[in-house]
């Protein structure tokens, strides 16, 4: 039968942006003592998502960013959520097209991330933040 547990981390963001976290993650594991199984990892806020992505050449990071910036520009004459902002729309609305959560497969407590890749949560806001992620192990 399968073992199921859960904790939470809290991950500062200086602002808009791609930043990593596989570190912190991976140290939430290593307290979970996780063995075999999958991880997924859920973030609690409707203005910033998660991906797992290149992790080696920073161009790839701000063409990634510059990106969704071109799909989804600020400052659009027909947005009205704009209580905390004209960047206030646009976070939903990336978060809506990007993903909440990541499930990644583990193998003696080893996250099972590709040689390139790496998990990032993408703050969407302009401000710094801090984003409660959920992460659960099933396994």
């Amino acid at each position: 039968m399968a073992k199921t547990m859960q904790t939470q981390i809290e991950v500062a963001t200086p602002g808009q942006g791609l930043h990593r976290i596989t570190g912190q993650v991976e140290a939430a594991l290593a307290d979970m003592r996780a063995g075999t199984g999958l991880l997924n990892i859920f973030i609690q806020h409707t203005s910033a998502s998660l991906l797992i992505q290149e992790n080696a050449d920073p161009t790839a990071k701000r063409d990634l960013e510059e990106f969704l910036g071109r799909l989804v520009p600020e400052n659009q004459s027909w947005h009205r959520h704009l209580d905390e902002g004209p960047d206030d729309t646009v976070s939903h609305m990336k978060s809506s097209i990007t993903a909440t959560s990541v499930t990644i497969p583990l193998r003696d407590g080893r996250l099972l991330l590709g040689t390139w890749q790496g998990i990032y949560l993408w703050e969407h806001r302009r401000a710094a933040h801090r984003r409660k992620l959920v992460l659960t192990l099933i396994g």
